[in-house]
């Protein structure tokens, strides 16, 4: 019961907060193409899908406070968690919006997302759930409206499922990635920035890695692709 009140405490918490956007309280059309003016910047702007309590999002904003980041996830007590270790932190370049991501184009102009990482998503294993995989064409095309040309994908998963299948998706659509890694801990020649931010380590990355679990690495852009 405890554990109820708690989670219902920190989806009423989501509302009062500035960092936030939400579904109900946010309407896309004031965000779409206007995330600049809420940075109050014209830094480049960095998504994390799916990022849960935001580590990714946290740890790059510390890393690069010369860009603007805006971890995006449905879960409200997991993003309250991340919000207020960014209040903490004292990170004015880090923002959450609480949305489903097939809605992801409603909130974003063209053009106006500079790179955009996947970390540890649900690989949904099943051949049914393969739509929802966040790597689908479906979601491939999202992307590609509101990246710039040049923006790039990453993807960082404990599954070698999602991993191939998201290969055959690129392959499909005649698209080169740009560094593909099996097994980051054996990986060499990365460049020192793709390194340090290969080092950062979320929940779920901290339990498969106890579990001996290889973590695989993907880099991609859209550009020229015609999806679908």
């Amino acid at each position: 019961m405890a554990k109820k009140r708690n989670k219902l405490y920190r989806y009423t918490a989501l509302s009062s907060m500035s960092s936030v956007f939400q579904v109900g309280n946010s309407d896309p059309r004031d965000l779409a193409g206007n995330w600049h003016n809420i940075f109050g910047n014209k830094n480049p702007i960095v998504l994390e899908l799916a990022c849960g309590k935001g580590d990714y999002t946290l740890s790059m904003a510390q890393m690069f406070p010369e860009k603007n980041f805006i971890g995006v996830d449905i879960k409200g007590a997991r993003i309250f968690l991340g919000a207020k270790q960014a209040q903490t932190l004292h990170l004015p370049n880090v923002r959450f919006l609480r949305i489903y991501i097939d809605h992801i184009s409603d909130y974003f102009a063209p053009g106006e997302v500079d790179e955009l990482w996947i970390t540890f998503p649900d690989p949904h294993p099943t051949d049914k759930g393969a739509k929802k995989r966040l790597t689908h064409p479906k979601f491939l095309e999202k992307y590609q409206n509101i990246l710039k040309p040049t923006g790039s994908i990453r993807l960082k998963t404990d599954s070698t499922l999602l991993f191939d299948y998201t290969l055959d998706v690129l392959q499909e659509f005649h698209i080169s990635p740009k560094l593909v890694l099996y097994n980051i801990d054996k990986a060499t020649d990365i460049d020192p920035q793709t390194q340090s931010l290969l080092t950062i380590e979320t929940y779920y990355e901290s339990l498969h890695r106890k579990n001996h679990l290889a973590i695989h690495f993907l880099s991609f852009t859209l550009q020229h692709a015609t999806i679908p």
